[in-house]
Formats: C-alpha cells, sequence, structure tokens
C-alpha cells in the first residue's frame, strides 16, 4: 500500500509536469510562429527595400560616384541582413531542436501517466470505501503519517541515545568506584598492617617495661636491705 500510494504521488508529480511540460510546448510553439512570422515580414521589407534601391538607382541621375556609394552602402547592409537573418535561422534551428526534446519528454510523460493510471484508479475506491472526501485527503493523510512515523522513529533513536549514554556513563560511575573501593582496600591493607605493627611494638614495649618494674623492684629490695644493713652496722 506504501509503495502504490508513493508510485500515485509520482503519478500527480508527472501528470503536474506534464501539464507544465504542455504549456511550455505550447508557449515555445507560439514564440516559433511569432519568430517565423517575424521573419517572413523581415524579408518582405528586404525584398521591398532591394526593390526600391534599384527603382531609385535607374530612374535618378546621380553621378557613378553616388551610385557606387549607394551600392557599397546596399551591400554593407546585405551583409549585415545575411549575417542576422543567419543569426535567426540558428535560432529558429535551435528553437525546433528544443521542441522536439519537449515533444520527447511529453511522450514519455504520456507513457508514465498511462503506466500509473491503476493507481489513480485504487485511489478512487479507496476514497469511495472510505471517510476521505478525495484523493488529496488520503495523499494529505499518508503524509501525516509519514510524518508521524519519522517523529517516532526519530523519538527512539533519541531514546536510544540517552539508553546507550547512560550505560556508559553507569559503567564509568561503576569503575570509579571499583577503582575507590581497590584503593580504600589497600589503604585499609596497609592500615592493618601498620596496627599489627604497632600491636607488636606495644607488646615489645609492654615486655622492656615489666622487666624493668622488675628490676627497680629489685633495685629498691635491695636498697632497702642495704638500708637496714647500715641502719644495723649504726645501731
Amino acid at each position: 500500500e506504501e509503495d502504490s500510494t508513493n508510485s500515485f504521488v509520482c503519478l500527480l508529480k508527472k501528470m503536474k509536469e506534464m501539464r507544465l511540460m504542455e504549456k511550455v510546448v505550447e508557449e515555445t510553439e507560439e514564440a516559433f510562429t511569432e519568430r517565423m512570422e517575424a521573419l517572413a515580414e523581415h524579408w518582405r521589407d528586404l525584398h521591398a527595400r532591394r526593390a526600391q534601391l534599384k527603382a531609385h538607382v535607374v530612374t535618378s541621375g546621380t553621378t557613378v560616384k553616388e551610385n557606387e556609394r549607394l551600392r557599397t552602402q546596399a551591400l554593407k547592409k546585405a551583409k549585415e541582413e545575411k549575417v542576422e537573418n543567419s543569426k535567426k535561422e540558428s535560432e529558429l534551428l535551435r528553437a525546433r531542436r528544443e521542441l522536439e526534446s519537449l515533444k520527447k519528454k511529453q511522450q514519455k510523460l504520456s507513457k508514465k501517466l498511462l503506466k500509473y493510471s491503476l493507481f489513480k484508479r485504487y485511489l478512487e475506491e479507496v476514497v469511495e470505501n472510505s471517510q476521505f472526501r478525495d484523493i488529496d485527503d488520503v495523499i494529505t493523510y499518508y503524509k501525516a503519517l509519514v510524518r508521524t512515523r519519522k517523529d517516532l522513529l526519530q523519538s527512539q533513536w533519541w531514546h536510544r541515545q540517552l539508553l546507550e549514554q547512560g550505560k556508559v556513563l553507569q559503567q564509568q560511575i561503576r569503575a570509579e568506584k571499583e577503582a575507590e573501593m581497590l584503593q580504600c582496600k589497600k589503604e585499609l591493607v596497609q592500615l592493618q598492617e601498620c596496627l599489627e605493627q604497632a600491636q607488636r611494638d606495644i607488646c615489645q614495649w609492654e615486655e622492656r617495661w615489666a622487666k624493668a618494674r622488675d628490676r627497680a623492684a629489685r633495685k629498691a629490695l635491695e636498697l632497702k636491705s642495704l638500708h637496714m644493713a647500715i641502719h644495723s652496722l649504726f645501731q
């Protein structure tokens, strides 16, 4: 159905192009006819001027020098008119070629119009069996559906883009958190090692402190015994 509608839209475009082409052909033919008439009028004027010039040369009593001047002017004028006529003929030839090209295009458009006429009948049957008023309503509705589908696809594309960006951001955040957790674990291991080392140092110092207290107690006892001995000797 979508291909058929596209084909009919193409048909309508080709019909419009064909009408425009027919109009261009008619205008070209009118311009060609006007050019031909103008060229014929120009030739008639040229023959009339030549006849007048000959009559003037025959009837006038001018001198040979004046006749030679008039002859030179006439030859120059004839040469200019010949060049102008050559240009006109070139323009007419180009116009004929353009006309032939336009006719060929018109024939091609006519063939395409005949080819796509099936879709026109199909859309006319659609209009008859639906709520649409004419084929233009069908085409308008189809274009609206195409725009809606395009907008929907665009929205879905943006949604996928956002999801992908969210996934990438989530992966980045997860990688950063895992790196932070790994760093924290390393620091925790280091702290545990420091704690164990501190506990070992405390045990060593506690042992040393105990030994120092024992020595101090022995020294105090020895000092007390010495003091008692000195006191006994003094007595």
